[in-house]
């Protein structure tokens, strides 16, 4: 008698026991979740991971894996389906131990809370954010057109039209970031994507800022497209951006960036020494002077001569744009002037061992152990 008494209070603590374990889980989804998008928490039986040699695919909700994009700096993008409206969307998926450990909480963090108050044609728009115990999640749009790295590495060169259409789109990014006291301070063509039409997109907000006055130790950006005044640590703004898609342009036009160096130091010294303009002599066949000038104004060491200090109707206003349809684009009435492949690998993926190292597997049984702790301390 006694054993059966036992017996049912065992499994009465089960039942307890994962009524809040439930709970609790359904209290980390709706603090993670943008609850502006309709988008359904996932209950217990929408989440499950199938397996096979043929097939694979995760349930999120009613999201529906699909298959793998790519995998850069150890963040996986898949393909997902959304099965109310039959609609493709990328799931970002980053491992919490390895986001722990790259000391990337900040970054990631940073790059959710920005995009939940932003929705823009030529921007990536986030539509859904949630977590489980090991990843956190973010859906966003599905662009399949690759990033304009993989481009340059593929063509070295694109013509002047191709080029300017690229830049206007990169503009109009940058001047709905600016217009809501957002700096980007990562530009650089990893993180501007091709839609399937054609069109790009800016992505990657991880170390995006809201501008304010005294900045001057918000020293992060990559090497070669960073501002001479953030290597300077000196206070910045929007003018950062801008001589960032100077780089870019200047790349696509001669095939490679006007400061070239092994370390940050060695670009620095670089800039320091030099003010590089591209001559007459140096602007290739099919290319205006209109298209140098731009580049050389954009890439100005001091951001007092660079041009987009005062906002982006100067940008707008150069003469390598006279008589562009801006509108025409934001509405994209256009008919772009590259169009990616979507069938094929549009991206420089890392697809490495996907393995776990040492650091990594401490902090998931740290995760799981923290995770626990709090459990019972629920109980």
């Amino acid at each position: 008698m006694k054993l059966v008494k036992k017996k049912n209070y065992f499994y009465i603590k089960i039942f307890q026991t994962n009524i809040l374990f439930f709970f609790f889980f359904l209290i980390k989804i709706i603090f993670f979740t943008n609850k502006n998008v309709n988008i359904e928490v996932l209950s217990p039986k929408q989440l499950f991971l199938y397996n096979s040699n043929w097939q694979r695919w995760i349930w999120k909700g009613y999201l529906v894996l699909k298959n793998k994009i790519y995998i850069i700096n150890q963040i996986k993008v898949w393909k997902v389906e959304y099965l109310k409206n039959k609609q493709f969307y990328a799931l970002k998926e980053m491992q919490k131990a390895k986001v722990i450990n790259k000391k990337s909480v900040n970054s990631v963090m940073n790059e959710r809370q920005l995009l939940s108050g932003l929705s823009h044609p030529f921007l990536i728009n986030m539509l859904y954010a949630f977590q489980d115990r090991q990843s956190l999640y973010l859906v966003m749009d599905l662009l399949t057109g690759g990033d304009l790295r993989y481009h340059i590495s593929s063509r070295r060169k694109f013509t002047e039209q191709q080029t300017k259409f690229f830049t206007a789109c990169i503009i109009i990014g940058l001047e709905y970031l600016h217009s809501n006291g957002i700096i980007h301070r990562d530009i650089k063509p990893e993180n501007i994507v091709f839609d399937s039409m054609g069109y790009l997109r800016i992505t990657d907000l991880g170390i995006a800022r809201i501008w304010k006055p005294d900045n001057s130790q918000d020293t992060s950006g990559t090497p070669g497209y960073m501002a001479p005044e953030v290597m300077c640590r000196q206070n910045h703004g929007v003018a950062v951006d801008y001589y960032a898609l100077g780089i870019i342009v200047y790349e696509c036009m001669i095939g490679k960036r006007p400061y070239v160096g092994k370390s940050r130091q060695e670009i620095r010294d670089q800039i320091l020494a030099k003010q590089v303009q591209l001559k007459k002599s140096d602007v290739p066949e099919g290319w205006t002077l209109e298209a140098a000038d731009f580049a050389n104004r954009l890439i100005q060491r001091k951001p007092a001569n660079r041009l987009g200090l005062n906002g982006p109707q100067e940008v707008k206003n150069h003469p390598w744009f006279k008589g562009f349809p801006w509108q025409k684009l934001l509405d994209k009435q256009l008919t772009p002037q590259f169009i990616p492949n979507i069938d094929q690998q549009n991206f420089i993926s890392d697809n490495r061992n996907d393995s776990i190292d040492e650091n990594c597997q401490q902090t998931q049984i740290l995760l799981r152990r923290n995770s626990i702790q709090v459990f019972w301390i629920l109980i």
